[in-house]
């Protein structure tokens, strides 16, 4: 369930379903989202949206500013997307596991023939 609170604002239904299917989006990528919790702010120049997301293995924040509502809520959504992208796939970026896998397909053999060729 996802806490919406809003000051100085009045949270209307189409708003709310804005924020849920923004927040669906990152059920694309297989995590579950704890406590999410979002926070409107109407300010003279426009509105402001913070957004606090709990994840298994971390916490996500993300907070944009914009003039239209949904465009804020649209820019949120993409900040928290990647987080959350740059946390699931940072396995597979760690330098030292790619180093790794590369020394196992070194041929063992190869090193014995160099020494061959040179010792006569």
């Amino acid at each position: 369930m996802i806490k919406i609170t809003s000051k100085h604002f009045e949270v209307t239904e189409s708003i709310r379903e804005r924020i849920e299917t923004r927040l669906d989006k990152l059920a694309r990528h297989d995590v579950q989202l704890i406590n999410p919790h979002i926070i409107i702010l109407q300010e003279k120049q426009g509105f402001k949206i913070e957004a606090s997301v709990g994840i298994p293995s971390a916490k996500l924040f993300a907070q944009a500013k914009h003039d239209d509502l949904y465009a804020a809520i649209n820019a949120m959504g993409q900040k928290l997307e990647k987080q959350l992208n740059r946390l699931t796939h940072k396995p597979e970026s760690q330098r030292h596991a790619a180093l790794k896998v590369e020394d196992d397909a070194i041929d063992d053999d190869f090193d014995d023939n160099l020494e061959e060729e040179y010792a006569a």
